[in-house]
């Protein structure tokens, strides 16, 4: 029987931010949470190291007829990364692809108006970003929103992760490379509490891995101290 590592996403945001210290309190670091359940995780990393609360929107694109199945993701300003192993293994047509793609960018536009209403997203060239999430388990939701930073030129780019699989592509042996390493390529740091194997789905390891709301990322975005202003 699969014993949980966190009890829940704030316990999550706890072990993170014990590996996060080295940022605390610096004028120039930025927390960034990957709605929705990304942001919880954030919010605590946020009051841990007294910096200020954001997301970074992204959805990711679900294989037609099994939408937990990632074939890539699409970020704010339009960036789109693709899964190819998973494009080619289900034969996902080019035509299929971008119907999914606009259907999740109204969905991605939708969140803006809801997170953000009229407020401005925050300025990120010459900051330090920590950009979190509940866990990575096929990394394209991840690099489509670093690609959505990086063209923002921050000052550095860090990943911070409580649970990752242990390959790129679950399904594929552990010879694969792994998703730490993977994002490395792109990023200046990756922190990841513990990467079980054999990973199988993310929840699997949380004992409270109740989904949040629309509600609930407002709320914390808007109850954040550090919050550079409210949700609305």
């Amino acid at each position: 029987m699969t014993t949980p590592i966190f009890r829940d996403r704030t316990e999550a945001g706890q072990k993170l931010a014990k590996q996060l210290t080295a940022y605390r309190q610096r004028q120039d670091v930025i927390i960034l949470g990957l709605p929705r359940g990304g942001v919880p995780v954030a919010a605590v990393i946020a009051e841990a190291l007294d910096a200020p609360l954001d997301v970074c929107l992204v959805r990711k694109l679900g294989v037609p007829g099994n939408p937990e199945l990632a074939m890539g993701a699409i970020a704010s300003g339009d960036e789109i990364s693709q899964n190819s192993f998973v494009l080619e293994r289900c034969q996902i047509s080019p035509e299929a692809f971008a119907e999914v793609v606009a259907q999740e960018r109204r969905e991605l536009q939708r969140r803006e108006q809801r997170y953000r209403g009229d407020r401005p997203a925050p300025g990120i060239g010459d900051r330090t970003v920590i950009l979190v999430d509940d866990g990575v388990a096929t990394g394209a939701t991840m690099l489509a929103a670093i690609a959505s930073i990086r063209a923002q030129a921050p000052r550095a780019l860090i990943v911070a992760v409580p649970l990752a699989a242990p390959s790129l592509i679950v399904a594929v042996p552990l010879a694969a490379p792994s998703i730490g390493e993977h994002l490395r390529r792109h990023v200046d740091e990756v922190i990841c509490v513990a990467t079980p194997h054999p990973f199988r789905y993310l929840g699997l390891w949380y004992e409270d891995f109740t989904p949040t709301s629309d509600e609930d990322v407002c709320q914390l975005l808007s109850a954040s101290p550090s919050s550079e202003s409210s949700a609305s």
